[in-house]
C-alpha cells in the first residue's frame, strides 16, 4: 500500500478544491444568463449563415443560437450591427455571442473567444460562433451544445 507523504497532502487537497470551480467566467456571464435568462447575441448579415433583414434573424446560425438558448433556459436578445461594432460590444461584455458566418481563421480570433467549428462550407472553411473573451464556462457550454448537434442525425 502506498502512502502519500503528509507534506504533499495539503497542496494536493488545495489544488483539488481550487479546480472545482473550473472553467470560470471572469465576468460571470453564465451566472448573469442564469439569473436574467437573457442571452445577448450580436448578428451581422452573412447569407446564408445569418440573414437579419426585417424581423427575427434567420439562417443556420440563428437557429443554432435559439437551440442553445433553449437548452440553457434563456431567450435571445438580438442586436444587429456591423462586425466591428459587434466585436467591440463583445469585448466590452455588452454581448455574449456574435454570429455572422465567421470562419475559424477569422481576423477576430485575437479579440474574441471561438466556439468549436460547427460546420464546413463548400470552400472548406470551418464556421464558428464568437463569444465574449475569457468567458470559458460559457464557451464550454456552447461547445458541448454544438458537439451534441453534430451527433444528432439531420
Amino acid at each position: 500500500m502506498s502512502v502519500v507523504p503528509r507534506v504533499l497532502v495539503l497542496p494536493i487537497l488545495f489544488s483539488l478544491l481550487a479546480a472545482c470551480g473550473l472553467p470560470r467566467d471572469p465576468e460571470k456571464t453564465s451566472d448573469r444568463i442564469a439569473s436574467t435568462h437573457d442571452l445577448r447575441v450580436g448578428v451581422s448579415d452573412s447569407p446564408p449563415w445569418t440573414v437579419s433583414r426585417g424581423g427575427q434573424p434567420s439562417g443556420a446560425e440563428p437557429d443554432l443560437v435559439r437551440g442553445f438558448a433553449e437548452q440553457i433556459g434563456a431567450h435571445v436578445v438580438w442586436r444587429r450591427g456591423s462586425e466591428s461594432n459587434l466585436i467591440r460590444a463583445l469585448e466590452e461584455h455588452q454581448l455574449d455571442l456574435v454570429i455572422g458566418g465567421f470562419d475559424k481563421k477569422t481576423q477576430w480570433s485575437a479579440t474574441a473567444g471561438l466556439s468549436q467549428p460547427f460546420a464546413k462550407d463548400a470552400d472548406g472553411k470551418q464556421h464558428v460562433l464568437l463569444a465574449a473573451p475569457g468567458e470559458n464556462r460559457l464557451i464550454l457550454s456552447l461547445d458541448r451544445f454544438l458537439a451534441e448537434q453534430k451527433r444528432q442525425p439531420s
